[in-house]
């Protein structure tokens, strides 16, 4: 199991009983490392928000002490241009359009923005440049929501 995924699983408890949604974390290691964590509501997210969670969140941190070394903690609003962590969050967003990095090419491509056309099982089908692409979610290395203005 990956880090990410086992400070996700620590984690979600106590986000959820304060009646917010984890929507996801990514954890840098190295010199400096960080613990990115993003909450999300269905009225939004406040700087007090993140200062609740944050510090709800070094509580457990501490308890349970499941980083090594010094680390900075971020909590914050996934924003518009929202990372995606989960299939079920690729679904909510079909017909949307998203930044994705691949850890490997498909079809000769490692970056690109595309429309999300479907999820199917454990697939991404993508669309770039009027092909449609078909991506194992576990290819994906990062991928955001390209904000809509109309």
């Amino acid at each position: 199991m990956r880090k990410a995924d086992q400070l996700q699983a620590l984690l979600a408890p106590s986000v959820e009983s304060m009646g917010y949604v984890l929507w996801g974390l990514e954890y840098i290691q190295g010199r400096g490392a960080v613990l990115r964590i993003y909450i999300d509501h269905e009225d939004g997210i406040t700087v007090d928000d993140c200062a609740d969670v944050s510090h709800q969140v070094s509580g457990v941190l501490d308890v349970e002490d499941p980083i090594s070394g010094e680390y900075t903690l971020e909590v914050s609003s996934p924003g518009m241009d929202r990372p995606l962590f989960t299939l079920e969050q690729w679904q909510l967003y079909i017909g949307e359009k998203a930044q994705v990095r691949l850890l490997a090419p498909v079809s000769n491509r490692r970056k690109f923005t595309a429309e999300i056309t479907a999820v199917m099982g454990d697939d991404l089908h993508l669309t770039v440049d009027g092909q449609t692409l078909v991506v194992p979610f576990a290819q994906v290395d990062r991928a955001n929501v390209v904000p809509q203005f109309d």
